[in-house]
């Protein structure tokens, strides 16, 4: 038996009904989607190391780090390399441990929460802030070994489980027309469409959604990635053939990359040694990043699960610990490097939709984090706009999930019609499933079956509860340390 047919037996290609080549395109295709968290996490973190909003930084900007200076350019590069980094940490388990197709990085959401809540907001210093999502990964590697987390996520209500996918469908709808400009601000209604005569990105990017999308609808495989290159290889021919200004359909120009993270490294200790400053606040700090990654992870496996026809009757994935046990380890790892939380993305979807089905897929999208760390440059000038068309092209595709839901029963309606509407329209996994988890047992005691709610079900609707009620009194200024 010769190499490869040793990894195809490894990854449980024959029993998957895969092949290189499907899972080599939906690793290339997942990368693709996430690749945008190469340069976002870090502009989202840096501020949070400079102790200062982004708007009063800027390229010049210095910050002691351990005793040298380091520039705001210094400091994104820095990230950036260990963004890179700590994916693929959480990669490399996900694809060997657990075998699933799924991609993971720095979270976006629990980034910001980092940067704008703990850090600027509650004035805790990033230093402290890592020790924070350290020590939550710790807890996390505890309770999957424990199988606590498998626990929970099987309490969740049915109708929230086979809601989560369509609500995250209709969430990355949102993201990514608001990236390609195509749904824009508007003072009185919110949102409104983008007007694609006067937003070269909303035009450029129209055109390259609806190329996409007729490939996908003739059946081309790696139709999601064809339109995220293109539409990016186009935009820089136009721009450097001089058709269009520059920095008008492309990002900025190319950048090198800071090799050396170390500084972040012995920020992270300097933390763990200012977690008795005020203990109160860090357990506080430490509990919010918990609950949030929990239900982000949670929503994000079962929603792309539910795509890839992996999980069960009863909407549970099987050996749901697994995958469980790869964002705890790259959240511990990301912590002690200098990043923010690490969770599965939702973008793996794009890739199990491609045919993605083994953690082979994973392995692809870590092989080419490892080469972005040479590649850098290269990845940012990748429009951000381009590589959200997958994200439209998923969203459009994950709504088939609302065909499973029992729409005549008024328990499964309400609670999963909140889960998949509350999603989008609070930007967060997590509160659409509160939104869900929290409604069924009270629903379910008013049509009188009571009987069929779990304690746990209500054991888990009143922490959500406790949750909110802590969450909204601290961001009211009601509640401080």
């Amino acid at each position: 038996m010769g190499a490869s047919d040793t990894i195809a037996d490894f990854f449980e290609f024959d029993e998957h009904d895969t092949d290189y080549r499907t899972e080599t395109i939906a690793g290339l295709t997942t990368f693709l989607a996430m690749a945008y968290i190469i340069v976002v996490n870090p502009s989202i973190l840096a501020p949070a190391i400079f102790g200062l909003p982004p708007e009063e930084l800027s390229p010049e900007s210095t910050t002691e780090i351990g005793g040298s200076m380091y520039t705001f350019a210094e400091v994104q590069q820095m990230l950036a390399v260990v963004t890179i980094l700590a994916s693929i940490v959480a990669i490399v388990v996900m694809a060997v441990y657990a075998n699933r197709p799924f991609g993971l990085a720095p979270g976006m959401g629990l980034n910001a929460f980092f940067t704008y809540t703990v850090v600027l907001l509650l004035g805790v210093p990033w230093q402290v802030a890592l020790a924070a999502v350290f020590v939550e990964g710790i807890v996390f590697i505890l309770l999957t070994a424990v199988g606590a987390r498998k626990y929970v996520i099987e309490l969740f209500p049915e109708p929230v489980k086979f809601a989560v996918g369509a609500g995250i469908g209709v969430f990355l709808l949102f993201l990514g027309l608001q990236e390609m400009q195509l749904v824009v601000t508007d003072p009185a209604t919110l949102v409104q469409i983008g007007n694609v005569l006067e937003r070269p990105i909303a035009a450029f990017s129209l055109l390259g959604l609806v190329a996409t999308l007729l490939l996908y609808a003739r059946g081309v495989r790696g139709s999601i990635v064809m339109g995220i290159l293109g539409t990016a290889i186009v935009a820089w021919l136009l721009t450097l053939a001089g058709l269009v200004e520059p920095g008008t359909i492309t990002d900025g120009g190319i950048s090198g990359a800071q090799y050396d993270f170390t500084p972040l490294f012995w920020g992270f200790v300097d933390g763990l040694g200012m977690i008795g400053d005020d203990p109160l606040l860090f357990v506080l700090v430490v509990f919010t990043f918990f609950f949030v990654d929990f239900f982000d992870t949670a929503g994000t496996l079962i929603g792309v699960s539910q795509i890839a026809g992996f999980l069960d009757e009863n909407g549970d994935l099987p050996e749901v610990e697994k995958p469980l046990m790869a964002d705890a380890i790259g959240t511990t790892v990301g912590a002690m490097i200098g990043t923010s939380t690490v969770t599965t993305y939702v973008e793996s979807s794009t890739g199990v939709e491609e045919g993605g089905r083994t953690g082979f897929t994973a392995l692809v999208v870590g092989l080419c984090f490892l080469a972005a760390l040479a590649l850098v440059p290269l990845i940012t000038a990748i429009p951000t706009y381009a590589s959200y068309i997958a994200l439209v092209v998923v969203g459009i595709i994950m709504l088939q999930g609302v065909a499973d839901i029992d729409w005549e029963d008024p328990a499964w309606a309400i609670a999963a019609g909140l889960t998949i509407t509350v999603m989008p329209l609070t930007a967060s996994i997590a509160n659409g499933l509160a939104a869900g988890i929290m409604s069924y047992p009270l629903v379910k005691t008013a049509m009188g079956e009571s009987r069929d709610v779990s304690l746990g079900q209500w054991v888990l609707a009143i922490v959500f509860v406790a949750y909110f009620a802590i969450y909204f009194a601290v961001e009211a200024g009601q509640l401080t340390f």
